[in-house]
């Protein structure tokens, strides 16, 4: 699976990762992984989503969500499940929850070419995104930048 996300990357495409821990995936390696970006975010809950977002045109984006981690273990000793989303509604719905995930600078860490993770720094207006989606679920105000509930 890294062999092909560094195919990707080299063939131009923009992969942004979002994992729990541990990667053994290099980002950043000049000419094999340029375009892969991984994150992880280890703040008050130890949860991740298991979302699946391709665009493979303006217009066609595939979202699907799953059981499993995407970890050799877990592909062939396990039966996971993963699903495509077909409602636009709830597309949108993960399309933001991504886009602020990908925009937390409080509790995020980024993995470098090194092989170490970099606590992300707030530089202007800090975003939380596990407190956003709190305020989100019991209906309190909330901002993420320049976007106000």
């Amino acid at each position: 699976m890294i062999q092909k996300l560094y195919e990707a990357s080299q063939a131009g495409v923009q992969v942004d990762l979002i994992v729990r821990g541990l990667c053994c995936l290099r980002p950043g390696l000049p000419g094999i992984s340029d375009n892969i970006r991984v994150m992880s975010i280890v703040g008050r809950f130890l949860e991740h989503s298991r979302i699946y977002y391709f665009e493979n045109a303006p217009h066609d984006l595939q979202f699907l969500l799953g059981s499993a981690d995407l970890m050799r273990r877990n592909l062939y000793n396990r039966v996971e499940v993963v699903f495509p989303v077909l409602e636009e509604r709830q597309r949108e719905k993960l399309m933001r929850l991504l886009k602020t995930e990908l925009r937390d600078n409080t509790f995020a860490w980024e993995l470098r070419a090194d092989g170490k993770y970099y606590r992300l720094q707030p530089n202007g207006v800090a975003i939380n995104s596990q407190e956003i989606f709190m305020r989100r679920s019991f209906g309190l105000p909330f901002s993420v930048g320049n976007e106000q509930s």
